[in-house]
């Protein structure tokens, strides 16, 4: 009879590896987050890269110099971040210098309103109404997310570097990381799948934010509300944050709409939102995105919840390319490709394969 009986270790090794791996991931999350700062604008100009390099190699195809071509394109940044920050800021101090004034007649409104609801025993307190129909609040969270973005755009100069840098560096970059890589097509491969989904992305997403902003602008303008150019910039940019965007953009103009104009104003402006972003929203985008997202509705939701708090406004703005760029390198290793599938939107029979192909192909 043996004298001991042998332990096995190899749970403990698990379970220790395990812990290792969620305290370096805490590490790196509180690393991330103290240098914010530094990161939103690296990642900022890391997608404007992503986005303007098939522009430049469209250009080099066409016998554009490598330097003529990235000047081209970072001045076509430029003129575009300068326009957008300009109107924004012009606009926004205009109107926080007349939110005392609608805010007097908002007050107006919901007495006017609390008064006839209270001739059916529906009694509202005035105080409450006041805190809940604040224009100046509403404005408040819209325009601090604003700032704290183009605050993020002020670096606009060390981005622009990086980008020039970046997009300089492209043309040798696959060389390079064909040249050290194990295995040179199949990194080529996923660099080529990560860089054309998020470009796809960006390209589908900027169509629908223009289709979504022009008829807001034209209509807004027919109708009445004062700075209808603002408001369709804030919603050309908040289309970009899933989920809520949309509803953060149409609060204020809605408000603003009833101020001005009365509930029928308000009642039309809240109609040409719901149209607008029920249209794109669920006809047109999914359309054009097909499957190229890939990610359940939850994970969008929780990935604009993460990625905001992490990096602030920068994150919600870029959380679903984030996401998406998470997703495809897990995707590309048969050890992780088990995340990549609890993020995708796919549904998935009960039978499955015995293995996973090792060639890191999907099933």
């Amino acid at each position: 009879m043996p004298l001991y009986k042998p332990s096995n270790n190899q749970p403990n090794k698990q379970s220790n590896k395990l812990i290792v791996s969620l305290a370096a991931i805490v590490i790196i999350l509180a690393g991330v987050k103290y240098a914010e700062s530094i990161i939103s604008p690296l990642l900022i100009a890391l997608f404007i890269t992503a986005i303007s390099g098939p522009a430049m190699f469209w250009l080099l195809n066409k016998k554009v110099p490598s330097g003529l071509a990235v000047s081209l394109i970072i001045l076509s940044i430029s003129i575009f971040f300068i326009f957008i920050s300009s109107v924004l800021s012009s606009s926004f101090n205009s109107f926080s210098e007349n939110i005392p004034e609608y805010q007097t007649r908002l007050l107006e409104i919901t007495s006017t309103s609390a008064g006839f609801l209270d001739q059916f025993g529906i009694h509202l307190s005035m105080t409450e109404l006041g805190k809940i129909f604040n224009l100046g609040k509403v404005m408040g969270l819209v325009g601090s997310t604003f700032h704290q973005v183009l605050g993020a755009l002020t670096n606009l100069f060390l981005i622009l570097m990086m980008v020039i840098f970046l997009l300089l560096e492209l043309t040798c970059f696959r060389s390079k990381l064909s040249f050290i890589s194990l295995n040179p097509a199949q990194t080529m491969a996923r660099l080529g799948n990560v860089s054309q989904t998020i470009s796809q992305y960006f390209k589908i997403k900027t169509m629908t934010s223009l289709l979504t902003a022009l008829p807001i602008i034209v209509v807004l303008s027919i109708i009445g509300i004062d700075f209808p150019i603002m408001w369709g910039i804030v919603a050309f940019l908040l289309n970009f944050v899933p989920n809520i965007g949309s509803i953060i953009a149409a609060v204020p103009v809605i408000l603003l709409a009833l101020v001005q104009l009365g509930f029928l104003a308000a009642g039309e402006v809240a109609l040409l939102y719901l149209m607008m972003n029920n249209l794109i929203g669920n006809f047109i985008e999914p359309k054009l995105m097909g499957h190229s997202l890939g990610l359940s509705t939850l994970v969008v939701f929780l990935s604009l919840v993460f990625w905001g708090w992490l990096l602030g406004p920068v994150g919600m703005f870029l959380s679903v390319p984030l996401t998406m760029a998470f997703k495809i390198v897990m995707d590309s290793n048969n050890d992780t490709r088990w995340i990549s599938i609890l993020l995708s939107n796919e549904e998935f029979s009960q039978n499955k394969p015995d293995a996973l192909p090792e060639n890191g192909d999907k099933p």
